[in-house]
């Protein structure tokens, strides 16, 4: 099991969640932050300190964002182990899923 960055995320990346991550998988793309789940260890330091209550527990991620615990697993299917997201830097592309949520507007 993992956490999981769902859809009040997108176009927001408020990025409080890196700063608590005490391994480094929380990965940034362009509209979306997103968990690596292979590196998470299921801490729950993100959860607390997300400004919009988007991180979820695998497990309890709402009925109507459900397909943002696949879209955090196959984004990373691609990538290989970078061993953080520090190091990695940007992800080049946001899962389908993502692509196609609406751009919400930004003040």
């Amino acid at each position: 099991m993992t956490y999981v960055i769902a859809q009040p995320c997108v176009d927001l990346k408020d990025q409080a969640c890196v700063d608590e991550c005490p391994v480094d998988c929380i990965y940034e793309g362009p509209r979306k932050m997103y968990i690596q789940p292979d590196e998470c260890v299921d801490c729950g330091a993100c959860e607390p300190v997300c400004p919009v209550e988007a991180i979820f527990y695998e497990d309890a991620v709402p009925a109507e964002w459900s397909a943002y615990a696949t879209a955090d697993r196959e984004v990373f299917v691609s990538l290989s182990a970078s061993g953080g997201a520090s190091g990695a830097g940007p992800l080049g592309a946001d899962h389908p899923v993502i692509q196609e949520e609406p751009v919400k507007e930004t003040s």
